[in-house]
């Protein structure tokens, strides 16, 4: 390493450490702990190779937290947190400038623009950090009050709620930093108003409470009695503050619930009684409380019936955790972890700020509705694993936030359909469908089907795209169909029919895609002719969300023809085989669409021995004169689903009841490969 001056190392060096909350505002309480952040910059010069800087500052900080928290007979110097950096649960603990200023301008969050009001260089290369401040100067403090501006900081408050608390301002057990009337209100009272007009007004930059109150009053945005109070309130619950923590040097911010604890406080702070001592903070509480409130009467909460939801900053909130348990979440620390994710912008669906804003506005909506189901923590996680595949979210929320019947459909499929809560996951694009107002009301029959079918492969002309396209379309279908079978819109026996007729309107159109691919490459076989008989659920109208569908393909040809008459020609063997594992690959073989549907052939005449593709006159001698039982039972369900209308006709005539059921051979009849009798 080396240094531009070694009796001054941090000079010139691009490290930066920042002091962050209390530390930077010059505000730190008795037995505070210590917020840092640290950025470096790897062309600074100091390191021979800039591609080790990330490994060796990060190094260099985990020594400096060892030094600063280690605990020894002689003590200890500070309690160190580093979680104030830039998406600190996949990030190392010294953060590059460069992806720093990226972060901030895409993703940064709004506790994060108050957090940096109070930022400070604290050591390291001061005159860099310095710069890096101005750097983020846009970040914190917008130019314009724009409509947008204003959502976005009065967003903050609801994420920060913590601070409003619940239940009425007490003495024992008050928690004189987060709850009602405390600090941190008088602290956001000032902040938010920072980040209103600093933009425009320097001087409302600073980083210490008073002096931030001060200075909002001397601009005309605070009556000066206001400030005044504010001001008076904020130093007296500091004095109650240092003294808690002076009892047992733990970093606490609640009064003690006992009498003879609370009479401690009170003498310490130089008061006769406890009586006195109550009287005064209640009444400094109210007063926070009153200002507070009125500053944001008109915003929205974050929080529910029964308690805060706060996942904003750097680590869970006791009074959120147990909020997530009282609504019906069994591990509501890994569920907030989850939650934070969403805030941190991690996501494609949550990195915009509008996104994030209105996820925060719906959240207590969102974790009411599923913590009332049955299984609240997997309805979560999969609701999750969903978020993370979606393109963008503000569409979602938005839709979310204004229709809470589309909320309780969600949560339905998350906690009640894990297969169809996997498909949301695994191609969120099926979501589309839940928008339909329809959806509900109506089950398109085959006509509709087919007619959206056709639209949805407008413009597609390449046989993979269209391959495509129907794996996409039947997802969507298949999926949909669940959530009307799910929601008790339509019966069991209605989705047997609806989830037919979508496989025999995609099975149709499949087999006009491969007609025209192997016509492509072999021509067309002189008198050709191809038909699909549907078997089990799917010729019965039976098939449910999981079925595969049973299919024989029926051919026949001219006879005086000896091959096809494309570029590449074929017999009639191979090229009526070539074009059924066409079918088959282009219905069951698997993408990153998914597949259409799985096939089974098994039904056809002499098993997986016999040839898959069947000529109509050797099927309809095999079926007089050879076929088992269970074969003719099988052909009790057997349905023409499509294909060459004379063949179609000719098929039909190979079906009971004209086939003789009696067998007049001997032999014991072979295992069906089905039913195993």
């Amino acid at each position: 390493m080396v240094l531009a001056d070694r009796n001054n190392p941090g000079i010139g060096s691009g490290l930066i450490v920042l002091g962050m909350g209390k530390l930077g505002g010059f505000e730190l309480n008795y037995s505070s702990d210590i917020d840092i952040v640290v950025f470096f910059d790897p062309d600074a010069g100091i390191l021979p190779d800039p591609l080790d800087a990330s490994e060796t500052f990060g190094r260099m900080m985990r020594r400096l937290v060892r030094i600063l928290q280690e605990r020894t007979a002689d003590g200890y110097v500070f309690r160190t947190d580093l979680r104030l950096r830039p998406d600190p649960g996949s990030t190392p603990l010294a953060v590059s400038l460069d992806a720093a200023l990226i972060y901030y301008e895409g993703r940064g969050q709004n506790w994060e623009r108050a957090a940096f009001i109070k930022a400070r260089p604290v050591a390291g290369d001061l005159a860099a950090g310095e710069n890096f401040l101005r750097l983020l100067t846009p970040f914190v403090f917008r130019k314009y009050l724009d409509y947008a501006a204003i959502a976005d900081i009065h967003s903050i408050k609801r994420q920060i709620h913590v601070h409003k608390g619940h239940g009425s301002i007490a003495v024992k057990g008050h928690d004189v930093k987060l709850g009602r009337g405390g600090i941190r209100e008088i602290e956001f009272f000032a902040q938010t108003q920072q980040l209103i007009a600093g933009g425009r007004m320097p001087a409302l930059r600073a980083r210490r409470t008073d002096e931030a109150l001060a200075a909002l009053s001397g601009a005309g945005w605070l009556i000066p009695e206001i400030a005044t109070e504010l001001t008076t309130g904020y130093w007296f619950l500091r004095d109650v503050e240092h003294r808690i923590q002076m009892v047992r040097d733990e970093q606490t911010h609640r009064l003690p619930t006992t009498e003879a604890e609370l009479k401690r406080i009170a003498l310490m702070l130089g008061f006769a009684d406890t009586a006195a001592f109550s009287t005064r903070l209640e009444k400094v509480m109210r007063i926070v409380e009153r200002r507070y409130a009125r500053l944001f009467e008109q915003e929205e909460r974050l929080s529910s019936a029964e308690g805060n939801l706060v996942f904003t900053g750097k680590g869970d909130d006791p009074d959120t955790l147990k909020t997530l348990s009282a609504m019906g979440f069994e591990r509501p620390a890994d569920m907030a972890r989850v939650i934070r994710t969403w805030h941190s912008g991690r996501y494609r669906a949550t990195q915009s700020a509008e996104a994030r804003e209105r996820l925060t506005e719906m959240m207590p909506s969102l974790l009411t509705a599923f913590g009332e189901s049955r299984r609240a923590d997997e309805a979560l996680l999969r609701f999750d694993s969903f978020l993370k595949g979606l393109p963008a979210g503000i569409q979602l929320f938005s839709l979310i936030g204004s229709n809470p019947a589309l909320l309780s459909m969600i949560v339905m499929v998350m906690a009640s359909a894990p297969r169809l809560a996997d498909i949301i996951a695994a191609r969120p694009h099926v979501f589309d469908g839940m928008l339909d107002p329809g959806l509900l009301s109506e089950l398109p029959g085959a006509a509709l089907l087919k007619a959206r079918l056709n639209t949805f492969l407008t413009g597609h002309q390449a046989y993979e795209e269209i391959l495509d396209r129907l794996r996409i379309f039947a997802a969507e279908q298949r999926f949909l169909i669940g959530i009307r079978l799910l929601s008790g819109a339509i019966t069991g026996r209605e989705a047997g029919r609806a989830f037919t007729d979508l496989a025999d309107i995609l099975v149709e159109t499949a087999l006009a895609a491969v007609t025209d691919e192997i016509e492509a490459a072999h021509g067309h076989y002189p008198g050709g002719r191809v038909a699909i008989m549907g078997m089990g659920k799917l010729g019965s109208f039976e098939l449910t969300a999981a079925s595969d569908v049973d299919l024989i393909l029926l051919y026949d040809y001219d006879d005086a023809a000896a091959e096809s008459d494309g570029a590449k020609p074929l017999d009639a063997q191979r090229y009526f085989t070539r074009f059924t594992q066409r079918l088959i690959a282009a219905l069951a073989a698997p993408t990153a669409e998914g597949v259409v549907f799985e096939v089974d052939m098994r039904l056809r005449p002499s098993g997986n021995k016999g040839p898959v593709a069947t000529r109509i006159n050797a099927f309809a001698k095999y079926q007089a004169e050879e076929a088992w039982t269970w074969e003719h039972m099988a052909l009790t369900r057997a349905r023409l689903v499509c294909g060459e209308k004379t063949l179609v006709s000719e098929a039909g005539a190979s079906l009971p009841p004209s086939l003789p059921i009696a067998r007049t051979s001997k032999k014991s009849p072979p295992m069906s490969p089905r039913c195993g009798c």
